[in-house]
């Protein structure tokens, strides 16, 4: 059989790299796509391999090339798999228009346009899979990163729609939201400019917020885990819809869409 031809975005580091080598491993072919490119890789074991293209999912132009590359070396395109992101962290009051529509740009619009650039070709070739990395701060917001809790309910929200638009075509769609993950992504997460001032109302609390939050990403579960449900989810025959990595996770959103919205805004208050 043909291996399976994966297109995965914001490759270069965290969830991201390491679903590429798992993928790779598993014999498939892997376009691991970033805005710095990478070295290309190959698993002699599985002949899996990965071959880094340069992609800033801002650019359409760039996606568009990059999918005219993997047609022509293919034929096809099996998987896409929305990956890019990054985060801001400061009140709402503290952000401005411009970080918050750099917050937007990569998480929500970014996707978008992979995801409408890779579409039409699904629907041409009958089939396809698209799978977007969402957070369980789209279903659960956490306060100082009011934005980047918006940009993934978003994107949750965005591919839920999808998911009945497309299923007439045979594509398949599925948002995975991972919780505290142990990645680069702590390192990477930038504050908002008027956020880092000590005159800031909200300064001390932001800090104590933020970073408790980062104490429990550096704590959380291993990238391994989010590559493994990605894995199992490509190889159904039929995705599910979301998937929430780690039972815990599973249950925080289970019960935060049951208790009164006042009860469960409070908890999160006290732990953040």
């Amino acid at each position: 059989m043909n291996p399976k031809v994966i297109l995965i975005t914001g490759a270069s580091a965290g969830i991201g790299k390491t679903t590429a080598e798992l993928l790779m491993k598993k014999g498939m072919k892997v376009y691991s796509a970033s805005r710095r490119g990478g070295i290309p890789d190959k698993d002699n074991n599985s002949n899996g391999e990965i071959i880094p293209v340069i992609m800033d999912v801002n650019n359409v132009l760039e996606i568009e090339k990059v999918i005219e590359k993997i047609i022509s070396e293919n034929g096809r395109l099996d998987v896409l798999i929305s990956n890019a992101g990054n985060g801001i962290a400061g009140s709402v009051e503290d952000t401005s228009v411009d970080e918050t529509m750099y917050q937007f740009e990569t998480n929500f619009f970014g996707a978008v346009k992979s995801i409408q650039s890779c579409i039409p070709l699904f629907r041409a070739q009958g089939y396809g899979k698209i799978i977007t990395i969402s957070s369980v701060a789209g279903v659960i917001p956490i306060p100082f990163q009011a934005f980047y809790s918006a940009s993934k309910a978003a994107l949750l929200t965005f591919m839920k729609a999808l998911y009945m638009e497309v299923k007439p075509f045979n594509i398949d769609c599925c948002t995975v939201l991972p919780g505290d993950t142990k990645t680069d992504f702590t390192a990477a997460r930038k504050y908002t400019l008027q956020s880092q001032s000590e005159k800031s109302a909200y300064y001390n609390k932001m800090k104590a917020s933020v970073g408790k939050m980062e104490k429990d990403e550096q704590n959380g579960m291993s990238p391994e885990v989010i590559a493994q449900n990605i894995l199992q989810q490509i190889e159904r025959k039929k995705m599910n819809p979301v998937v929430i990595p780690g039972i815990q996770y599973k249950f925080f959103c289970w019960l935060f869409n049951r208790l009164p919205v006042k009860i469960s805004l409070w908890v999160i208050g006290l732990l953040y």
